[in-house]
């Protein structure tokens, strides 16, 4: 019988370092996509595939429709990711891209989405550029928001929902790479004064 393979504990940037990468991303299209990856907790073919009609800036939600196991559901929309894809929208219109019912991150033909292979690329170089040295991509950037909300002390659950898991177990991961988390749970393990902690 093989003996079960490792599970790796999986890479976490900062919310500095999410900055930094953000900030380095080659143009306000491919910061605003990696923006949309990390505030809203897109998986990258998500991201790829979101059109300009899934902004509800009235409700402040983006409508995810046929996620992961053909699951639609609603996440967030922060107001400073709204004035980031607002920009992004400014910039299309400026350029004569016609955003309306089309892609919100067109490819190199607007009539096809940006590849996901494009934004691996684009996490890669902006990385590089700011000197993260972490393996990252936009999955990293998925996981690095859970994990910022989990230290933030959302619920468990509230991020189960966010990130379209329908496991709690597949969630709870990010539980194992929380600093803060880790940290509290070490300061109340300490032994009281006196005790000889045996």
């Amino acid at each position: 019988m093989l003996a079960p393979r490792p599970r790796k504990l999986p890479n976490v940037l900062s919310v500095d370092e999410v900055a930094r990468l953000l900030e380095a991303a080659p143009g306000i299209k491919y910061r605003a996509a990696l923006g949309v990856a990390y505030g809203v907790a897109l998986r990258v073919s998500e991201v790829a595939h979101r059109r300009a009609d899934d902004i509800d800036s009235r409700r402040m939600l983006i409508r995810i429709e046929e996620g992961k196991s053909r699951k639609d559901r609603n996440a967030m929309l922060s107001p400073q990711l709204l004035e980031l894809l607002r920009s992004r929208w400014r910039e299309g219109k400026r350029r004569s891209v016609r955003l309306l019912h089309g892609w919100l991150f067109p490819g190199r033909s607007y009539t096809d989405p940006i590849s996901t292979r494009q934004l691996h690329r684009a996490v890669c170089e902006a990385a590089e550029a700011v000197g993260i040295r972490k393996r990252a991509s936009p999955h990293t950037l998925r996981r690095s928001f859970a994990t910022h909300l989990l230290e933030e002390d959302v619920d468990i659950r509230v991020i189960q929902v966010l990130l379209g898991h329908s496991k709690l177990e597949t969630t709870a991961l990010y539980t194992k790479v929380a600093t803060r988390t880790i940290r509290a749970v070490t300061g109340s393990a300490r032994p009281a004064d006196g005790a000889d902690g045996g």
